[in-house]
């Protein structure tokens, strides 16, 4: 992978600033999967995770809540830096 085609990360703290919402929704291109869509605080699509990836990804929380927590705190440190063009 060249330089050119690796992707970049936005900051944290940028990126925590941009998203406004992780839902989990299922794939309307492929039938019995879900992806987390995420969205900026004006509700537009940003870009989207695969849901089974990130679950084994983060582990099992406590609880619910605390589940999200770490979903959250996972995703806010992959948002590709390409997220800034849309």
């Amino acid at each position: 992978m060249s330089e050119e085609e690796k992707i970049r990360f936005l900051p944290y703290e940028e990126a925590a600033r941009l998203v406004g919402a992780i839902q989990e929704e299922e794939d309307i291109h492929e039938p019995d999967h879900r992806i987390l869509t995420v969205y900026s605080k004006d509700d537009k699509e940003l870009c989207w995770f695969d849901f089974e990836e990130v679950m084994e990804e983060v582990g099992s929380g406590k609880n619910r809540d605390e589940q999200r927590a770490k979903v959250t705190e996972y995703i806010l440190h992959r948002i590709p830096d390409w997220v800034l063009d849309l």
